[in-house]
């Protein structure tokens, strides 16, 4: 039996990413992607304590790379310090991927993965932001309509 959410939400599932520069990520986010700032709390040192940027009924939760270290921080690597890898990424169901193609190549996003139609439905794409987080864009749509 699949475990129920703790009380009635819009998402149940937010990814979250640390950004060296993360009031600059969150203009960029916002810009290209259409992410809106839902909460930004600044820190003490002119970055981000805790960021929630949401697009349609999602949402990601963001913050700055501290400058002192944290239990939840020693987990986390930097895109740049792994040799330019990811170990997870998020996919956002978006009605045109081909406007969205657009307006990632236009804000000099680096381009993973071509557009293309795939096998099991949707038309999507890939993608790397300025500090080399992947982002997944398509039209497939899991849930059922």
């Amino acid at each position: 039996m699949a475990a129920a959410p703790a009380r009635p939400t819009r998402a149940t599932v937010i990814p979250c990413l640390r950004y060296r520069d993360a009031p600059a990520a969150i203009d960029w986010l916002c810009n290209t992607f259409g992410f809106e700032r839902q909460a930004v709390y600044p820190d003490d040192d002119g970055g981000i304590a805790h960021a929630q940027l949401t697009l349609g009924s999602g949402m990601v939760m963001l913050g700055s790379v501290g400058k002192k270290p944290t239990p939840w921080g020693a987990l986390i690597r930097q895109p740049d310090e792994i040799g330019g890898a990811e170990t997870q990424s998020s996919y956002l169901v978006v009605r045109d991927p081909d406007a969205m193609y657009a307006r990632a190549k236009a804000a000099g996003a680096t381009i993973l993965l071509d557009i293309k139609d795939e096998d099991y439905g949707g038309r999507g794409f890939t993608c790397a932001d300025p500090e080399g987080h992947i982002w997944n864009f398509g039209s497939y749509d899991p849930w059922p309509p």
